[in-house]
């Protein structure tokens, strides 16, 4: 196994894909047992994948009354020679303004964008792991506000060696970032000899489904600007915002509230494979305001060009704004009411969610189905959901949360009737839990009074003493929940 573990480079050998994780197992899970409504009614339902097919059928109706977007039939065949053989690393001019122009649009007009800058990648993978090799050196680092997207820790680092290091975020204010926190986790790094290079925010965010607001975005780009920082900004969910408050780009911050911010160190993030549920189309963008950045990504792009196929039918569908805007308003009432439906389904049973209005989950709280507040707590009943319950949720600590109990639930990836199913399990296994609690409850209380009415009797401060020193009386109750299966 050495000599051939040797063949191959420490990166490709190594660990630094990130996918030694719960939030990878739990997919592993899923893959060897996928639940289906007739086929495989026990199986496990994918909850751990933040993908948005409430509004395929839109796109696939627009397609159906537009077969001209398509090379491949009578109507677009026309192009295919044009199209087919286009390989200007830039893109097909059509898209990149296109493109510009939904950006402007999905955020409400209040900006825009230039084509000129608009560079492809494979997906928003692709996209990260570009940024990252052009703005930091191995082991220099960015700063991230936590819990953060699991996979940054491979699409940031895996190839360019980049560290990410946490902002530590926390519940008792719902999880904002605080300039505090910002300053801490930079101070941090300084005193241990760390470069910081960036701050990467995903906003709107995930796995919490809330929005930054402008306060926080006006913090984030003066300091970046104070500091000689960049900031990325991962706006991959900005066209998945379903209630208020509404979304504010970090592209509208820096014209209309930091206009001394120092737009070289401001690079955004996009993709269609949120918004859209296009995953499979593997469209990312880049969107720098850095000249030299711009140039030295479009030449990366070459390693993941969108095809130009793809890239012919987005243009024609992205073009169409009347389509667009129908688009996304009723994608918005869609996730609005499958969100309601979840986070509803939940309140029946004494189970919360943070409170959100974005993206594609929600950020589920099993703080209190804990045996004890620890992580290991944490994966032992994330085990028992797993192969129990049959769902794959994503434990907090596989985002870096440090507060055990959170878990990250996709609920836009599956159609009302397996919803209603997965829903139904965590009932069940909550009132399981509830009733079990209860039964323990009673248990300690009637062993507790057979203890009194056993107890010699004895006056004052003798009797008291002896209650409280009992070993009955100090034990700390355990939670009766099943042990998890290995």
């Amino acid at each position: 196994m050495a000599a051939k573990t040797e063949l191959l480079s420490r990166i490709a050998a190594g660990d630094g894909h990130g996918e030694n994780s719960s939030y990878f197992d739990g997919w592993k899970a899923y893959d060897s047992d996928p639940f289906h409504l007739l086929h495989n009614p026990d199986g496990v339902i994918q909850m751990g994948l933040a993908e948005n097919q409430l509004s395929l059928d839109l796109i696939e109706e627009w397609s159906i009354n537009h077969p001209e977007a398509s090379i491949c039939t009578a109507q677009g065949a026309s192009q295919f020679k044009r199209i087919a053989n286009f390989q200007d690393y830039h893109g097909l001019p059509e898209f990149r303004q296109a493109m510009a122009k939904f950006m402007g649009q999905v955020r409400g007009g209040k900006v825009t964008f230039d084509p000129d800058r608009i560079v492809m990648s494979g997906g928003a993978t692709g996209a990260q792991d570009t940024l990252a090799f052009c703005l930091a050196d191995p082991g220099e680092a960015y700063l991230v506000p936590t819990p953060y997207y699991p996979a940054f820790d491979r699409d940031c680092c895996w190839r360019s060696g980049v560290k990410l290091l946490p902002i530590e975020c926390h519940s008792s204010n719902d999880f904002r970032l605080t300039r505090e926190a910002l300053v801490a986790a930079y101070d941090g790094a300084r005193s241990k000899g760390i470069r910081v290079k960036g701050i990467l925010i995903t906003n709107p965010s995930n796995p919490l489904g809330t929005t930054l607001d402008r306060g926080t975005l006006a913090m984030l780009a003066t300091f970046a600007t104070d500091h000689s920082v960049h900031l990325i900004c991962d706006e991959i969910y900005a066209g998945s915002v379903f209630a208020k408050p509404e979304f504010v780009s970090v592209a509208e911050v820096i014209e209309r509230d930091v206009p001394g911010c120092n737009r070289d160190l401001i690079h955004i993030a996009y993709s269609l494979s949120k918004d859209f549920g296009l995953p499979g189309f593997r469209v990312g963008i880049i969107y720098s305001y850095n000249d030299a950045v711009v140039s030295c990504a479009r030449k990366m792009s070459s390693f993941g060009l969108v095809s130009s196929q793809t890239q012919y039918f987005l243009a024609k569908m992205l073009s169409d704004e009347e389509f667009m805007a129908r688009f996304l308003a009723e994608s918005a009432r869609r996730l609005a009411a499958r969100h309601e439906s979840f986070t509803s389904g939940l309140r029946e049973v004494g189970i919360g969610c943070l409170r959100g209005n974005a993206g594609l989950f929600s950020w589920m709280d099993l703080r209190g189905m804990l045996r004890e507040k620890t992580p290991e707590a944490e994966l032992e009943l994330w085990r028992v959901i797993i192969h129990k319950v049959k769902l794959n949720v994503s434990p907090g600590t596989s985002f870096h949360c440090d507060e055990p109990g959170w878990f990250r639930v996709c609920h836009a990836n599956m159609d009302d009737d397996t919803m209603e199913v997965a829903l139904e399990r965590i009932r069940h296994f909550v009132r399981q839990h509830q009733h079990q609690q209860q039964k323990a409850k009673a248990q300690r209380w009637a062993a507790r009074a057979q203890l009194r009415v056993s107890m010699p009797r004895l006056g004052g401060a003798a009797a008291s003493y002896f209650a409280l020193s009992s070993p009955m009386a100090l034990q700390s109750p355990q939670s009766p929940m099943v042990q998890a299966a290995s």
